[in-house]
C-alpha cells in the first residue's frame, strides 16, 4: 500500500509541477524531509550578510530547518515566533510584529503553504497576513515547502481544505501548544467551519498566488516533500 501511495503522490506532485512552470513558478520534488533539508541550506548563501526571514509553519519545524539554520549561525535569521519549552513567545508582542516585518525584507523567505493545485497555484490562509505578504511581495527570494497532502484538485477544493483540515487544526495547536486564547472560536469548540467572524480567527486573508510577472520568474521556489507534512 505504501508504495502505492507513494507512485500516486508522486505523479501528482510531477503534475503541480508542471503547473507550476506555465506560470513561472518553479518546482521541485524531493523523497522525504533530509533531501528537503538539504536543498533548503543549498539554495541559501552561507554568511555575506545574507538574511532570512520565517514564517510560522508546522512544515518548517518537521523539516527541521529553522533550527539548522540558527545552529549553523552564518545567517542573519528573522524569526518572529520564538518560543520558549512552554509554548510561549520569548519577546513581547509589539517585538514579534517588529520582526515580522524584518523578515518581509529579507533575502530569503521560508515558508509553508495550506494547499497546491494539479495546474500550478498556492493557496493559503493566514490570520495576521505576514506569510501570503512575503509570498506576493517583499523578499528576493521565497521557498515555499508543502508535502504531498497539500495537493489538490483545484483552487475551489484547497479552500475547502483549509477550512475543514488546516485552519481547525492550526488553530487547536496554538490553544494547545502556545496557550493562544482559541478556544472560544467556533471551529476549535465544534471542529468545523462556520465561517465566523471572530476577532482572533486565524483565517483573515485568503491569497491564490496564480503565477508571476516575467521580471520575478522563479522568485517563488516551491519544494513539493513525498511525505505528509503539516496540517
Amino acid at each position: 500500500m505504501a508504495e502505492e501511495k507513494a507512485w500516486l503522490r508522486e505523479k501528482q506532485a510531477t503534475k503541480a509541477i508542471e503547473g507550476f512552470r506555465k506560470r513561472r513558478i518553479n518546482a521541485q520534488y524531493v523523497k522525504d524531509k533530509g533531501e528537503a533539508l538539504s536543498t533548503i541550506l543549498q539554495m541559501i548563501p552561507p554568511g555575506g550578510g545574507v538574511t532570512v526571514g520565517v514564517a510560522d509553519s508546522v512544515t518548517l519545524h518537521q523539516i527541521g530547518v529553522i533550527s539548522k539554520l540558527k545552529s549553523l549561525n552564518q545567517n542573519e535569521v528573522f524569526d518572529p515566533f520564538e518560543r520558549d519549552d512552554q509554548g510561549f513567545y520569548t519577546r513581547d508582542i509589539d517585538t514579534v510584529f517588529k520582526v515580522m516585518r524584518r523578515a518581509l525584507t529579507a533575502d530569503y523567505f521560508l515558508t509553508g503553504a495550506n494547499a497546491i493545485t494539479l495546474d500550478g497555484k498556492i493557496i493559503s490562509t493566514d490570520g495576521t497576513g505576514n506569510r501570503v505578504a512575503a509570498m506576493i511581495f517583499g523578499p528576493k527570494k521565497v521557498i515555499i515547502v508543502v508535502g504531498v497532502n497539500k495537493i489538490v484538485k483545484d483552487a475551489e477544493e484547497g479552500i475547502r481544505r483549509i477550512r475543514e483540515v488546516a485552519a481547525p487544526m492550526n488553530a487547536v495547536r496554538h490553544l494547545i501548544k502556545h496557550h493562544n486564547k482559541f478556544g472560544e472560536l467556533p471551529c476549535v469548540r465544534t471542529g468545523f467551519c462556520v465561517d465566523c467572524n471572530h476577532p482572533r480567527r486565524n483565517c483573515h486573508y485568503t491569497v491564490i498566488v496564480e503565477g508571476a510577472i516575467e521580471r520575478e520568474k522563479d522568485r517563488n521556489h516551491i519544494i513539493i516533500v513525498g511525505e505528509e507534512l503539516g496540517f
